[in-house]
């Protein structure tokens, strides 16, 4: 039997997923191991994140155009009516130290790049562990295809953002 089949006898609501909802979050899973390992060096905490940023933004491959388009949908998702909204509690921030850039960034009072792109990933970081730990399987994954949408877009362009630096890194040293 495929995992998929399983899944769909004995995971509460996986059945219910669109199978471009499923397609999303085994893309996640894929594309954050390689994060995880390619860019946090099998390490992924918020500092690790922070640093991976630090050295894009030591390289000049940040701008406020980089992570625009999820800046803004995730502003739009967990940040209204100037107050944060009901979802921004279930991302559990305090089981990752609580990182105030995230609220900074939300709420607009730090629009600096690399506070954004810190910002963004630690929520991707929190969507992994919400994920791998059992967390988003209590409301049975529901309406998460556009917060792993963009958690996979913006996870794609961190490592390619994260090549790019390395290259740059190279061709200094040669």
């Amino acid at each position: 039997m495929s995992a998929i089949s399983w899944l769909e006898q004995h995971a509460p609501g996986f059945s219910g997923l669109s199978v471009a909802e499923r397609g999303l979050l085994m893309d996640f899973a894929l594309l954050w191991s390689l994060f995880e390992g390619e860019v946090l060096n099998t390490v992924a905490s918020v500092n690790t994140i922070k640093q991976a940023v630090q050295r894009w933004n030591q390289a000049g491959l940040l701008s406020p155009q980089t992570f625009a388009t999820a800046a803004g949908y995730f502003r739009e998702r967990y940040y209204a009516d100037g107050a944060f909204t009901h979802r921004f509690d279930h991302l559990h921030l305090e089981r990752s130290g609580n990182p105030q850039v995230v609220r900074k960034v939300l709420s607009g009072q730090d629009s600096a790049p690399d506070s954004i792109a810190s910002a963004l990933l630690i929520i991707a970081y929190r969507y992994r562990n919400n994920l791998f730990h059992g967390e988003k399987w209590a409301y049975q994954l529901q309406e998460q295809e556009q917060n792993f949408t963009h958690a996979n877009e913006m996870l794609m362009r961190a490592i390619e953002l994260n090549r790019k630096a390395q290259q740059n890194a190279l061709g200094r040293a040669d």
